[in-house]
C-alpha cells in the first residue's frame, strides 16, 4: 500500500509538472494569439498596414492665406433683385465651367494615365456613369475629359441654357445645373489632392484658392451640391470661405516736435 501510494504520489508529481508545463505552453499560446489579434486590429483585414494619411499641403497657412481677392465672396453670389434666378444660375455656372476648365489646363500635362490611374480626391475614387447608368472606373484625365465634354454640351445647348430673349428655361434646368456643379467639384477636389504641388510650382495657388472659395460659396448659397458630396473638403472650405481679416492699420507716425521757427519768441525789453 505504501509502495503503491509512493508510486501514485510520484505519478501525481509527474502529472503536476506536466500540467504546469502544459499550462505554461497554453498561456504562451494565448499571449501569442492575443498579440496577433492586436497587431491585426491595427491593419487592414488582409493583414497589410493601411497607408499613412498624406499630409494636406494645401491646408498649410502659408498657402491658404494666398488669395487673389480679400473681400467677402458672399457679395458676389447673392442674387441681385432685378435678375431672374435661372439667368443668374446659368451665367455663374457657365463662368465656373470656363474657369475650372482653364485652371485644370494649367496642370493637365502632369495629370496622365500613369500619374493618376483613378479619379481620386481625399481617398475617394470617383467613377463615371454614362447615359445608361453604366459605372466605369477610368483615369483622372479621362474622367475630367468626360466632365468637360458633358458640361460643354450642356451650357452650349440653346434648349437648356437659352441665350435669346424670351426663351424659357426647361423644367430640368436646376437638376442639370446641380449635375454640372457636382462634377466640377470633383475636378477642383482632384486639383488640390493630386496636383497642388504643381499648382504651387506655377505660382497659381492664389487663383485656385479664390476660384474654389467662390465656387463653394456659390453652391452653398443655392444648395446646388449635397453637403455629403463636399464634406471631404470641409477642412479647406472652412478656411477659404471665411472672409480674410482686414489688414492691420499701418502704425501712425509719432507726432513731431514743433520746429524752432514755428515757436513764438518773446523779446524782453
Amino acid at each position: 500500500m505504501v509502495g503503491d501510494y509512493c508510486s501514485f504520489s510520484g505519478d501525481k508529481t509527474d502529472m503536476h509538472s506536466q500540467r504546469n508545463s502544459k499550462n505554461g505552453l497554453s498561456c504562451k499560446m494565448v499571449l501569442q494569439a492575443v498579440g496577433k489579434v492586436l497587431r491585426k486590429s491595427k491593419t487592414k483585414p488582409n493583414g497589410k498596414k493601411p497607408p499613412a494619411e498624406e499630409k494636406k499641403q494645401y491646408l498649410e497657412p502659408e498657402f491658404t492665406k494666398i488669395r487673389v481677392v480679400d473681400f467677402d465672396l458672399k457679395e458676389l453670389v447673392v442674387l441681385p433683385r432685378e435678375i431672374d434666378l435661372n439667368e443668374w444660375l446659368a451665367s455663374n455656372t457657365t463662368t465656373f465651367f470656363n474657369l475650372i476648365n482653364l485652371q485644370y489646363s494649367t496642370i493637365s500635362e502632369f495629370c496622365t494615365g500613369d500619374t493618376c490611374q483613378a479619379m481620386t480626391a481625399c481617398n475617394t475614387i470617383y467613377y463615371w456613369y454614362d447615359e445608361r447608368g453604366k459605372k466605369t472606373k477610368c483615369t483622372a484625365p479621362q474622367y475630367v475629359d468626360f466632365v468637360m465634354s458633358l458640361c460643354q454640351k450642356l451650357v452650349t445647348d440653346e434648349e437648356i441654357f437659352p441665350t435669346k430673349y424670351g426663351k424659357e428655361f426647361p423644367n430640368s434646368f436646376e437638376s442639370l445645373v446641380k449635375k454640372i456643379c457636382r462634377y466640377l467639384f470633383h475636378v477642383l477636389a482632384h486639383l488640390y489632392w493630386a496636383h497642388f504641388k504643381e499648382t504651387v510650382a506655377l505660382d497659381l495657388q492664389g487663383h485656385l484658392n479664390t476660384l474654389y472659395a467662390h465656387f463653394i460659396v456659390f453652391v452653398r448659397e443655392f444648395n446646388l451640391v449635397d453637403p455629403k458630396e463636399t464634406c471631404i473638403m470641409d477642412d479647406l472650405s472652412e478656411i477659404l470661405c471665411t472672409p480674410a481679416p482686414p489688414p492691420a492699420p499701418a502704425p501712425s507716425a509719432p507726432a513731431s516736435a514743433p520746429s524752432p521757427s514755428s515757436q513764438n519768441h518773446v523779446t524782453e525789453r
